[in-house]
């Protein structure tokens, strides 16, 4: 029809330009009127109804936004805790997911669970010794960062092997990663943690006691393990995390509190899906593009944070999210639980699903 209406409309132009050739200001005729006025209207609507698609369209993608949310994040200054976090932010992860993070910088995980209890923290990344904490209830895992190796004992210029710790002076922070290896290198040779004089400290504190000699031997992570092999060039490593891969795996993961988890579980998909992206960005490559980042953040040179590139197995967001589907990323806090049972350390055995969100590592993978 409107085909047909623009036909006449073009008809009665052409009819009315050759009449003024000939006539000069010759009066329109009625139908001819009535065909432009109708070819009009049709353009008219035509244009209006253009420009309402063309606002309907551009008003789309505003309507499909996430909505803005701004988390408090803790981290640990090294590089297996901001490698996915700092490509996250770097990449533009985060704010395609409509998130804005502000960082807080911590020792150890025990510390960022009681900030997260405070309420000062939302979000926060733990090594393998926090974890005990999750499975007694204290906080819920959302997402699993790595397989570490970044946790070492070592031994001054008189300690050879694990059978010389026994009555010396060692080095350690007790509920972390620290105090997990500390105790599993000692059973090793058939010891406790009774048998030598433990020395509790913070973990910025341990490199200094060592390197001074102000302990025999010590128990702790990376970067700090790689500084004091670095300096003490009588040092020995007596064990890391791969000693016991044969029994065990050390885990480093996100968490929030339970009552997060539970209320805000759909930020919880944005903020893993941002960093799976991370992952799979960083993970085999731009290692390097990432000890920058991480320099940069916590004020220390790219080749301190290069050189703990080896601290871990660092996982796609594809495998994890592959790995929570097909049971194997469960397994994996399976047996970390187990050993923690074995060493006394947590209480009850609550199933896997009851504190790792594996439904959030799926969903963020799709």
């Amino acid at each position: 029809m409107k085909k047909r209406i623009l036909g006449l409309a073009l008809c009665a132009t052409l009819l009315a330009g050759s009449l003024a050739g000939c006539g000069g200001n010759a009066a329109k005729p009625e139908s001819e009127k009535k065909a432009s006025s109708a070819s009009t209207q049709t353009v008219s609507s035509a244009k209006q109804a253009s420009e309402t698609k063309s606002e309907t369209k551009s008003e789309t993608p505003a309507s499909t936004k996430p909505e803005a949310v701004t988390l408090n994040v803790a981290y640990m200054p090294n590089y297996g805790s901001l490698w996915a976090v700092e490509n996250a932010i770097a990449q533009g992860y985060l704010e395609e997911e409509g998130i804005t993070v502000n960082l807080t910088e911590f020792q150890d995980g025990p510390t960022i669970i009681a900030a997260m209890e405070s309420g000062s923290i939302d979000i926060g990344y733990i090594g393998q010794g926090a974890h005990k904490l999750c499975i007694n209830g204290k906080a819920s895992i959302f997402a699993l960062s790595h397989i570490s190796n970044g946790d070492a004992v070592i031994g001054g210029k008189d300690i050879k092997t694990i059978a010389d710790l026994k009555g010396k002076k060692v080095a350690y922070s007790s509920g972390t990663s620290s105090e997990d290896i500390l105790v599993k290198t000692l059973a090793k040779e058939g010891m406790k943690i009774t048998d030598i004089e433990a020395v509790d400290m913070d973990a910025s504190a341990i490199v200094t006691a060592m390197l001074s000699g102000g302990v025999d031997a010590c128990a702790t992570w990376s970067p700090n393990t790689l500084k004091i092999l670095d300096e003490m060039k009588d040092a020995t490593k007596l064990s890391d995390n791969l000693t016991f891969k044969d029994k065990t795996v050390s885990l480093a993961s996100w968490i929030v509190m339970p009552k997060f988890a539970t209320e805000k579980r759909d930020i919880l998909v944005r903020y893993t899906r941002a960093l799976f992206k991370a992952m799979d960005y960083a993970a085999k490559d731009h290692q390097e593009e990432t000890s920058e980042l991480i320099a940069k953040r916590i004020a220390s040179d790219k080749d301190t944070v290069y050189a703990q590139r080896g601290d871990a197995d660092w996982l796609t967001g594809k495998e994890v999210a592959a790995g929570a589907a097909d049971g194997t990323v469960e397994k994996y806090y399976e047996l970390q639980k187990k050993d923690f049972i074995a060493a006394g350390a947590v209480e009850g055995d609550p199933a896997v699903k009851d504190y790792v969100m594996l439904d959030v590592m799926i969903e963020a993978g799709k």
